[in-house]
């Protein structure tokens, strides 16, 4: 990778980052856990940039959030991870990792007609989320199993199959029509 391409990779990865951040503060109260766009924002970053760019993404964000800057729905600081919230925080890594490497299948970003391999890598995104984010609220909160997924699931659905639907479309008009922004993971082309 030359230098040009790190440059751009870095960027790419710092920008997501940010948007995790925004994210966070486009939310909407419904109880312990916000509605909020950050899982969007993860998932595109990781159908993006792969497993290490989505992953750096996350990383970077929890980071600046843990060290006090104001970018968690939650609050800040470490004191957010012990939190209600903080299995969801916590579960962003491994989404993110998960839903770019389902996503990655190869080196080469790929368009296609049906992208069954996306929209596969962000449901399991999303699963991830709810089977470490879930059982943290129910732990945290003392719920029981079905106060927990009212609280952190069941309203939640609509809102991150809409979520998930929008990560794979955006990826798929940024690929078709700007496939050399993201020059670290190859070409576009258009799979048959």
């Amino acid at each position: 990778m030359n230098d040009r391409n790190t440059i751009k990779r870095n960027m790419t990865i710092a920008l997501f980052a940010a948007l995790l951040a925004a994210g966070a503060y486009l939310r909407i109260p419904i109880g312990p856990v916000p509605i909020t766009l950050t899982s969007f924002f993860m998932l595109t970053a990781a159908l993006l940039t792969g497993p290490t760019g989505g992953a750096a993404s996350v990383v970077i964000y929890l980071i600046i959030g843990t060290a006090g800057l104001p970018v968690f729905a939650g609050g800040s600081g470490p004191a957010v991870f012990i939190g209600p919230t903080g299995g969801f925080l916590i579960a962003y890594f491994p989404a993110a990792v998960l839903t770019g490497l389902i996503s990655a299948g190869s080196r080469k970003l790929t368009l296609q007609k049906f992208p069954l391999r996306d929209i596969s890598a962000v449901i399991t995104g999303s699963l991830v989320l709810y089977l470490i984010g879930v059982p943290w609220l129910k732990w945290r909160l003392g719920l029981e199993w079905s106060s927990a997924l009212a609280a952190g699931m069941l309203p939640f659905l609509p809102g991150d199959a809409v979520k998930a639907a929008a990560a794979v479309a955006v990826r798929q008009i940024l690929v078709r029509r700007a496939g050399e922004i993201i020059p670290f993971r190859g070409k576009a082309s258009l799979d048959e």
